[in-house]
């Protein structure tokens, strides 16, 4: 919902609680760009139960709803890179120096994800781009092209009846093992300038009918994408780069977030945990000072009112340790 007042010189998203509510009983998955990380971090931060971003980085929603779905790694898709072996489907960060080793540690983490979808309660899913790179050799579609030679690879745009497709199989296999879980889709803030403008904007365009799409199929959406380009159109948003969303706007999109999924209870308990987290930052000039050893003790104290909704455990491990010294 968009309020427009004459007085205020921008058009500000205000964001409306979802029927989908949070909290710190949920457990979460987020998968897809960097700005999956991003809220993936912040919920982290704040003490809830997710999986962030367990392939590594994935832009296109077709290589997300294959991983999500799949149960075993293809052979074809290994590749050597100067003496390391990478997959095509997966993010660099996973690499061996052979393909045993390699194939070994991609299966022990589509186990894991796979075990954990059949609990999770929330997947959030963040689309960045509808391009993608193929393998010429098989027309292939890849997540990550691991600086092989451009030469093996063609580019193109997704068309959405692929995307869909590719969605209702995740979503049909996904229902066998735990049909409760929700969709939430997101299109990334994040401009893949990379692409051209004009392409940029056809990208992000067929990515958000799709997500209205999927919406038809009961999955939730959140306008990140939107409250970058209409509410923060401000270049003072964005990092250096003129791409990626400075940390105030990541901050302003993670609060409305907050009053989009999470419920009144959460919310409260977040803004006194806030409290605790800056008090726990607090670096004294005196740490031997009755002063400051009566605020360790008021802060080991009020750890215990959050014990009800998450664990503190590390937290009041380092207040301990810092009264005995």
């Amino acid at each position: 919902m968009v309020i427009h007042n004459t007085n205020n010189f921008r058009t500000e998203y205000h964001a409306r609680p979802a029927g989908l509510q949070v909290d710190h009983a949920s457990k979460l998955l987020t998968i897809g760009s960097c700005f999956s990380d991003n809220i993936g971090q912040k919920l982290l931060s704040d003490k809830f139960e997710v999986l962030v971003n367990p392939f590594g980085t994935v832009y296109n929603p077709v290589s997300i709803f294959n991983l999500l779905a799949a149960e075993s790694i293809d052979p074809d898709k290994f590749v050597n890179v100067d003496g390391q072996f990478y997959h095509l489907d997966f993010h660099s960060q996973y690499t061996a120096q052979d393909q045993q080793t390699l194939e070994v540690i991609l299966t022990s983490r589509l186990e894991a994800v796979k075990s954990y979808l059949a609990q999770a309660n929330f997947v959030f899913i963040t689309l960045g781009t509808a391009f993608v790179y193929e393998t010429i050799a098989s027309r292939a579609i890849v997540a990550n092209c691991h600086k092989v030679p451009q030469k093996h690879f063609v580019k193109r745009l997704l068309s959405l009846e692929e995307m869909s497709v590719a969605f209702d199989c995740l979503k049909r296999k996904i229902e066998e093992v735990n049909p409760e879980l929700q969709f939430i889709f997101t299109v990334s803030p994040v401009r893949h300038i990379k692409d051209g403008i004009i392409d940029n904007q056809l990208s992000k365009s067929l990515l958000r009918v799709l997500c209205d799409e999927c919406q038809n199929q009961g999955a939730g959406y959140f306008p990140a994408y939107e409250m970058m380009m209409d509410d923060l159109r401000d270049y003072r948003f964005y990092k250096t780069d003129m791409i990626h969303p400075s940390e105030m706007a990541e901050d302003y999109i993670w609060g409305k977030f907050g009053q989009t999924y999470f419920s009144d209870q959460t919310r409260k308990v977040l803004k006194e945990w806030g409290k605790v987290q800056a008090a726990l930052s607090h670096r004294p000039f005196h740490p031997g000072s009755e002063n400051h050893q009566k605020f360790l003790r008021d802060q080991l104290s009020k750890l215990s009112i959050f014990s009800e909704y998450f664990d503190v455990e590390s937290e009041r491990n380092i207040l301990q340790q810092q009264l005995q010294s």
